[in-house]
């Protein structure tokens, strides 16, 4: 697990035991925190009163006295269209309220970095359509080429069930707008933006909320490196936002159907086949027709936000198309079921 930093000594309220939430307390404990636990649902509680954790009935009067911080699953509303009581009260005493995908970003770089040659990586990809498949695919291209890889978040583990890393690692997170929204702290190395449809328009008050939560993951600490779809207006907005101008190569412009010849670095895809331009010029091309994993436009843009991510860690092209090539697809998403009479189900 990651043992989370800052907050030694201190009693921590989390609110909400399900996968994160048990994971956070844990890793709380572990960096020496005193974590105080709590959960509408009896059998919740029980569960994590059975692993040692003390049930804190965070909804009584004088609950926050001497609470630190409240760490927040990330199902429960805090803001639209109302908040959880227990975070209201939090916030209406001043109390900072987190989640744990924050405390990954304060907790994951430690003191042993020091002696790596190559510091671990962070990439995380958020967006509407398509953040899953992008996610495993990257995860799936950097183990085939032999990296160091965890991946979690929104897939997965959660993020602080990972194991501390290793030299020259890359953790590859899938985060919802639920886990953008309330995080702290927000640094990847290189975040990823796939596209924007309305979705979860009652929990961000709107689709002006909706995509200001994704757009945190850019603008909270600014990664190094960013790759945005630019399909629909929002991901051009963003892209010119992050960008010093077109030419400006930290950003990775990719596209399903878009020719984008005019930027420093670009990534798309058009009637099947992946290009890489760069200054101008092309400078790789891969055949995506074959590729029984990901088969449709929907999975080429999502090959196209993979592949400029690993590309920002310096993969060859020609390595990562053997990558995509054995790319399985994930189980019940465009998956091939069977052949008959040459037709595919």
């Amino acid at each position: 697990m990651i043992p989370v930093q800052g907050y030694r000594g201190r009693k921590v309220a989390v609110l909400g035991l399900g996968r994160s939430g048990l994971a956070t307390a844990r890793a709380l404990a572990a960096g020496g925190a005193e974590p105080l636990v709590w959960d509408d649902s009896p059998e919740a509680r029980a569960k994590a009163e059975a692993e040692g954790f003390a049930p804190h009935d965070l909804s009584r009067a004088g609950a926050f006295e001497g609470i630190a911080a409240l760490i927040v699953s990330p199902g429960i509303p805090h803001l639209y269209p109302a908040p959880n009581p227990v975070i209201a009260r939090a916030l209406a005493e001043g109390v900072p309220v987190d989640n744990d995908i924050g405390l990954f970003f304060r907790s994951f770089a430690t003191r042993d970095w020091e002696a790596f040659e190559q510091s671990p990586r962070v990439i995380c990809v958020t967006g509407s359509n398509g953040k899953s498949t992008t996610t495993a695919l990257i995860h799936h291209i950097l183990s085939e080429a032999g990296r160091p890889t965890q991946m979690a978040g929104n897939i997965g583990r959660g993020v602080l069930d990972l194991d501390p890393a290793q030299e020259a690692e890359v953790v590859v997170l899938e985060l919802s707008s639920y886990q953008t929204d309330l995080a702290r702290a927000l640094t990847p190395d290189v975040a990823v933006f796939t596209n924007l449809s309305p979705d979860h328009l009652d929990r961000h008050g709107g689709m002006g909320g909706y995509f200001a939560a994704k757009r945190r993951l850019f603008a909270e600490g600014g990664p190094d490196r960013a790759v945005i779809g630019v399909d629909e207006m929002e991901g051009r907005y963003l892209a010119t936002q992050v960008a010093e101008g077109p030419e400006d190569d930290r950003v990775i412009r990719i596209s399903s159907g878009q020719k984008l010849e005019g930027f420093g670095w670009s990534v798309f895809a058009r009637r099947g086949f992946l290009a890489e331009w760069r200054k101008g010029r092309q400078v790789a091309s891969i055949d995506l027709r074959g590729i029984a994993g990901l088969p449709g436009a929907h999975n080429h843009q999502n090959a196209c936000a993979a592949y400029a991510a690993v590309r920002t860690l310096g993969l060859a092209p020609k390595l990562i198309e053997q990558a995509l090539a054995s790319y399985p697809g994930l189980p019940h998403r465009s998956q091939t079921v069977g052949e008959r009479d040459g037709c595919v189900s």
